[in-house]
């Protein structure tokens, strides 16, 4: 699937799809209505052949996953976004706070990464973040720290005056080497003015990643889908997307996340895997200058997150231990996956599986 005959060979019944086809192999980048037809479009099996062909240009048969942890510090948090069903207030009694203490407990020395969000704590001092990752650096020295949105750099901001030069700054200097790519949601002022009520805007998240990739700190970008944006919305956050990484070359990987319903419920009409397989591809084809896409395992599931891996994704992510913020909405993922089950679910997909550093450096190849 997806070599070269076959793509010179493939002819869809729809017609947009053809035409999106001679621009893959002619090296041409897609514009906003060839974004359109392939959400639009019926033939799902083209669009992951198509996407395919291009993810096999870049990685081969490679699909990679990490070693690592989420920590989430805290579930507290001052603003009250309408898809989020992670947040607390303080007294709520679901509410926690973690102690660095108990962030350490969560860590072992067999981990390549430690991703780390949480909510914007009302109280909680910028310097205590910086005790977070310097107190991670100390105990695990060659760990890979990835912290903080673009949304808790812009918190800190607004609670403290600090700019996001010298947060982001400091934090590297304490041990932070990147960033996940959370907070994006969509770029859409409509969605953003329905749903996202006070929390940075598209602007700002483009500036903050554009601060950090001119630091050299490296980061990820995401798309929250399947609630109320529409899809020229989907489209167009993905060109803005494609437009920065033309200018910093600093996305590592896009990861496309499935809205949760959970007890928010935005829509009565959640993302069916079929949306999923289209996001993935789609992704991979519009964002033609960011090298990895993500089948997002703990949104999307186990099985359609291995089907993804024939749909443009080169990566699964990692085995995450522990994940609080999808799972508070319910996600029916499990928890965490070993590295024996990512690479099951590699190979059923026909693909190599490769174990990597956060910054894709192959640390293990699993081809026997």
């Amino acid at each position: 699937m997806g070599n070269l005959l076959e793509i010179d060979n493939l002819i869809s019944v729809d017609n947009n799809l053809n035409k999106i086809s001679e621009k893959i192999q002619k090296g041409e980048r897609l514009d906003f209505q060839d974004g359109v037809n392939m959400f639009n479009t019926s033939d799902i099996h083209s669009l992951g052949k198509l996407a395919d062909y291009k993810k096999r240009q870049i990685s081969g048969d490679k699909v990679f996953f990490v070693l690592n942890r989420h920590i989430n510090p805290t579930n507290i948090c001052v603003l009250s976004c309408s898809f989020c069903d992670f947040a607390k207030k303080k007294g709520d009694k679901d509410a926690y706070e973690m102690t660095v203490d108990e962030i350490l407990n969560g860590i072992d020395d067999e981990m390549n990464e430690v991703h780390m969000v949480g909510g914007h704590h009302p109280t909680w001092e910028f310097d205590y973040y910086i005790e977070i990752v310097k107190s991670i650096r100390e105990k695990h020295p060659d760990l890979h720290i990835k912290g903080f949105t673009a949304a808790e750099i812009d918190y800190f901001h607004r609670r403290w005056k600090i700019d996001p030069e010298e947060s982001l700054s400091r934090l590297k200097e304490a041990g932070l080497t990147s960033m996940p790519g959370g907070g994006a949601e969509v770029f859409s002022p409509r969605v953003h003015k329905l749903l996202l009520p006070g929390k940075s805007k598209a602007s700002r998240w483009q500036e903050i990643h554009k601060i950090a990739h001119n630091q050299g700190i490296k980061s990820n970008c995401t798309m929250l889908y399947g609630h109320i944006e529409t899809i020229e919305e989907r489209v167009d956050h993905f060109i803005q997307l494609r437009d920065l990484q033309d200018e910093t070359k600093g996305f590592l990987a896009f990861i496309p996340l499935q809205y949760q319903t959970g007890t928010t419920q935005l829509t009565d009409n959640p993302a069916t895997p079929i949306d999923d397989l289209k996001m993935i591809s789609i992704a991979r084809l519009m964002l033609d200058n960011v090298d990895h896409i993500k089948s997002y395992w703990v949104t999307i599931g186990e099985e359609t997150a291995s089907i993804g891996l024939n749909f443009g994704a080169d990566d699964l992510d990692g085995t995450i231990k522990k994940e609080n913020i999808m799972h508070a909405a319910k996600a029916k993922s499990p928890g965490g996956l070993a590295r024996d089950k990512m690479v099951y679910l590699i190979k059923e997909a026909r693909k190599i599986p490769v174990e990597r550093d956060a910054l894709y450096n192959e640390v293990n190849f699993y081809n026997d």
